[in-house]
């Protein structure tokens, strides 16, 4: 493993728990949340918005009942579909990119993202909306715009579609204000 990428995994290994808040319920459907307003946002004020900007999808992943856990159905889609459908999309990204030695969405410059993020006015229009109200960074701006655009090659798109705007405003889970 490259010493960048050992880094890298060592660094978020290391951030506090990413839990919703101190005790870990906040948005839970079976459990009832016991802390604050003040200690959910003193809680989530750890980690700091200049890293949450470099981080490109925030999810939040609910608690998975012990039913779901131990069933024998097969669930969800299967590994192998997916992966020809993240090949495919890798190849639309090097295509894309040519020999200009980006390999991917993620790594795309301002200027690359500009070139290749064009949103029609229903898409802009999200991200805009967006942008006000939950108060993005350029950066999260970005970060959102290069989601969307994998998003549409993970659907075969040519464009970026609405629906891929929105899904990448989603993934900026972190970012959003909890309290008015």
């Amino acid at each position: 493993m490259p010493e960048n990428q050992q880094l890298t995994f060592n660094f978020f290994r290391d951030l506090p728990k990413a839990n919703p808040c101190p005790c870990g319920y906040y948005g839970d459907i079976k459990r009832e949340c016991r802390c604050s307003p003040r200690q959910i946002e003193n809680y989530r004020q750890r980690i700091s918005g200049p890293l949450l900007d470099r981080i490109d999808l925030h999810v939040e992943v609910p608690l998975v009942d012990f039913k779901e856990l131990s069933s024998q159905a097969p669930g969800g889609e299967k590994s192998s579909v997916i992966r020809e459908r993240v090949v495919a999309a890798r190849d639309i990204q090097l295509g894309r990119f040519g020999k200009s030695g980006i390999t991917s969405n993620a790594a795309m410059t301002p200027r690359l993202v500009r070139q290749h993020c064009k949103l029609d006015a229903e898409s802009n229009g999200y991200l805009e909306h967006a942008m006000e109200q939950m108060s993005f960074s350029a950066r999260a701006h970005d970060r959102i715009l290069k989601v969307a655009r994998t998003l549409a090659d993970l659907g075969g798109a040519e464009n970026i579609r609405a629906q891929d705007v929105l899904e990448a405003i989603q993934y900026r889970a972190l970012d959003r204000k909890l309290f008015s």
